[in-house]
């Protein structure tokens, strides 16, 4: 891009070059070589179409599940906390190894273990993981939650259920009351048992956060 001094006022093109006014100066650059129906059908950008594909898929997921868990993630004070968690949704799509690329999906790579882990082990920002010091199982036969070595008098767990075929997410939050001495709670099963819910649980201490993340 360069701007060009003339009495002659130039806008449109003229050969490989284009010009045009931005902000009262006359421009001129070269044509882009880019082309909108090369790019849908030319088998040179094919690995492009793919990539950027499963991009939008990811940074779509990525979107749901945030919002969903909105009201605790703005505590971890993280400007960084969107490229990190898109950045996660990558990885975790990259663990799915049945779908062909460019149809790889964030829901089969958390069906696998290591996505799973990835997703389990991800901090939010300044808030502790609840791995770090907390060992946080659910047992969704009995409804029943574990922590151990939690000092924490409230626990929320936000269940999260996916469609990523529509892209849309429903949400049910539960607040639980911890009491001394007990480990072992009960919590509500609001969904019937897919690979498409999520658990995600945030321990408070006088009405902070002290740690959260996916269980």
């Amino acid at each position: 891009m360069a701007t060009y001094e003339s009495f002659l006022k130039i806008n449109g093109s003229v050969g490989d070059l284009v010009f045009y006014t931005l902000n009262g100066k006359n421009i001129v650059r070269k044509k882009s070589g880019f082309n909108k129906s090369a790019f849908k059908k030319n088998p040179a950008y094919e690995k492009v179409r793919q990539n950027s594909s499963e991009f939008g898929h990811c940074s779509k997921i990525g979107k749901l599940i945030r919002q969903s868990i909105k009201n605790f993630i703005i505590y971890a004070e993280d400007p960084l906390l969107y490229q990190k968690f898109a950045k996660l949704m990558t990885e975790i799509k990259d663990l799915d190894f049945i779908s062909e690329r460019g149809k790889r999906t964030v829901k089969n790579g958390i069906d696998t273990e290591k996505g799973k882990s990835a997703l389990r082990n991800f901090c939010f920002g300044k808030i502790d993981n609840i791995s770090v010091s907390t060992k946080v199982v659910l047992n969704l036969w009995d409804n029943s939650l574990f922590l151990s070595e939690a000092m924490t008098d409230e626990i929320v767990i936000t269940t999260i259920k996916i469609d990523f075929d529509r892209y849309s997410t429903e949400t049910y939050e539960q607040i639980i009351q911890m009491e001394k001495q007990k480990n072992e709670l009960v919590f509500t099963k609001c969904f019937t048992d897919d690979h498409s819910i999520l658990h995600f649980i945030t321990l408070k201490k006088d009405g902070e956060i002290i740690q959260m993340g996916f269980a």
